[in-house]
């Protein structure tokens, strides 16, 4: 299946016995999430679980029907991590079917946090667009989309059955996956490893077309950026295979695009680092000064959603540089201002 049409609904075979099932998500730029469902004898793991979502758990029941199964065969998620369009509908089927869900044990903190009663969405993020000196920013949030306390609920958040760490391999019918741990999109994100076949399904660790952003977390670790770029040196150092994303088409080589990933942050960190020596001094003017997605986009043109992914991931840089010694920060009146060494 090419790149353009990696959308289109079904269960698509990737390797035998296991299918991509692309499933909605409605208003989001990323356009589908991929599913993946291992088929064995009697039984379906699937690796991610989608959005809780009606058109998404619909989709999803005709794709296996193709195969001759249905939900109720489901009878394990294994989740590579614990975002909405990867969680919530892993959670919703368990209700449903009473399928075990499973997840990356380091996730605990960012669920703790998305099931407390006083959790607001996206008011971490607004308070880092404050000290990235973009309160212009968050204006436009709110004009847009309420205050974060006018939001409505993310949804209902539960435990897992299971946390995953990568002590103990996960044995399925037919085949054995190896849990990889790989914090920097999110501190307890996982990949699933199939060494026998070839196959590595990454998550949002290594996508296709975008550069995972590091900046949708409740509960990060102290340097996310850091992380990522070890999590990506760890991957380059496992065996080469197949790559099963969790967004975009599937890839011959995790190696590739990890080189890929691992030359654009290189490249990301040099033009900050020159940015703030030539007189930018927040994560907002820094930004600014650079151009965003493939099409090279200025920062104003990006719609106010993704102006904010773009400032929150210039501050992730700017702190990676700080930690290195490349750069100086000072926080004035809220606002972190940097200045090169």
């Amino acid at each position: 299946m090419s790149s353009a049409d990696w959308t289109e609904p079904g269960a698509h075979e990737v390797a035998p016995g296991v299918h991509r099932i692309p499933l909605p998500m409605p208003g989001d730029g990323l356009r589908a999430v991929n599913v993946y469902a291992i088929r064995d004898t009697s039984t379906v793991t699937l690796i991610d679980g989608g959005w809780a979502l009606d058109e998404s758990r619909n989709q999803l029941a005709e794709a296996l029907a193709t195969l001759g199964a249905e939900l109720s065969d489901i009878t394990r998620v294994l989740v590579t991590h614990v975002h909405r369009d990867h969680y919530t509908q892993a959670v919703t089927l368990r209700d449903e079917t009473g399928c075990r869900v499973a997840l990356g044990a380091a996730e605990r903190p960012n669920l703790r946090c998305l099931m407390a009663s006083d959790h607001v969405p996206m008011r971490r993020q607004r308070e880092q667009l404050l000290e990235c000196g973009a309160k212009n920013v968050v204006d436009a949030l709110e004009a847009e989309f309420g205050t974060p306390d006018a939001l409505p609920p993310e949804g209902t958040w539960q435990e897992p059955d299971e946390w995953l760490d990568e002590s103990t391999p996960i044995e399925l019918e037919r085949r054995t996956l190896r849990v990889v741990p790989t914090p920097g999109h999110t501190r307890g994100h996982v990949m699933f490893l199939d060494e026998a076949e070839g196959l590595m399904f990454t998550g949002d660790h290594v996508l296709p077309h975008i550069t995972p952003s590091v900046a949708l977390e409740q509960a990060p670790g102290p340097v996310p950026l850091r992380d990522f770029l070890d999590s990506l040196r760890l991957t380059r150092s496992l065996p080469d295979t197949r790559m099963l994303p969790a967004h975009g088409p599937a890839g011959a080589s995790v190696h590739t695009r990890v080189d890929e990933l691992l030359r654009h942050h290189e490249r990301r960190l040099t033009t900050m680092a020159t940015a703030v020596a030539e007189g930018a001094e927040t994560a907002y003017q820094t930004a600014r000064t650079l151009t965003w997605t493939r099409h090279g986009y200025a920062l104003d043109e990006l719609d106010t959603f993704n102006r904010t992914l773009a400032i929150l991931e210039t501050a992730a840089h700017l702190k990676l540089l700080t930690e290195w010694g490349r750069l100086d920060v000072e926080l004035v009146e809220g606002v972190a201002h940097y200045t090169a060494n």
